[in-house]
């Protein structure tokens, strides 16, 4: 073998070791090693499963459950509102119920002088010379005896100058007691006594106080 084929034979093994040195060198083989490691991560992502089609992400879940509750706080306050107003459409009848006073409620007078409380009514009433002017007439009491004669302490006078003494008195005795105070409908001369007459007093002497009087303008009168 000649001089030139030798060489020839000795080059293929010279190159080998040259490029398995190149491999072995330690900064060639720290840049393979991060090569190695690059392409492992990202044979990984690419592997890992993708998200479910159709779930939503965290933050769209929540504001979906905030948006299924906001309704119903929504209704509820919309329910209680409207509870309210039927609740103060009911109440309105019953306040107007209250403020509205008959004419016999209107035309109590009280008088709470002393042990006794005493409520005044006129109940019938007359402007002719023929019949009487009645009175209802509440008496309450914890102390006093109440089974005097009202007829005997009570007067009826008028701003034109009559005097009257009531007729009788329809009440009993104990400590609540209600009757019927009655007095002429005209003078001691015939005529009515309600005419030209602008206002009426009603007293009541000696019942747990010196005298108790109560008024009612004869135009107010049904």
């Amino acid at each position: 073998m000649n001089e030139l084929a030798m060489r020839r034979l000795e080059d293929p093994g010279r190159s080998c070791g040259r490029s398995l040195r190149r491999v072995l060198h330690p900064r060639r083989a720290v840049v393979s090693v991060g090569l190695v490691i690059g392409a492992l991560s990202m044979a990984a992502c690419a592997s890992s499963p993708a998200p479910a089609a159709g779930l939503p992400d965290a933050e769209p879940a929540e504001a979906a459950v905030a948006t299924a509750v906001m309704p119903s706080v929504i209704d509820a306050g919309a329910v209680s509102d409207e509870a309210e107003s039927s609740t103060s459409a009911a109440a309105a009848p019953s306040t107007q119920d209250e403020s509205a006073v008959s004419p016999s409620q209107d035309l109590a007078r009280l008088d709470a002088q002393g042990a006794v409380e005493v409520v005044v009514r006129p109940s019938s009433w007359t402007r002719d010379a023929q019949g009487t002017l009645e009175f209802e007439v509440s008496m309450n009491t914890h102390s006093v005896e109440l089974s005097m004669d009202l007829a005997q302490l009570a007067t009826l006078q008028t701003d034109t100058g009559y005097t009257l003494q009531a007729l009788d008195w329809s009440g009993g005795g104990g400590h609540h007691v209600t009757g019927v105070l009655r007095f002429p409908s005209s003078t001691s001369d015939g005529q009515p006594l309600l005419d030209g007459a602008g206002l009426l007093t009603l007293t009541i002497q000696d019942l747990d106080a010196p005298f108790r009087s109560f008024q009612w303008e004869i135009a107010s009168l049904p």
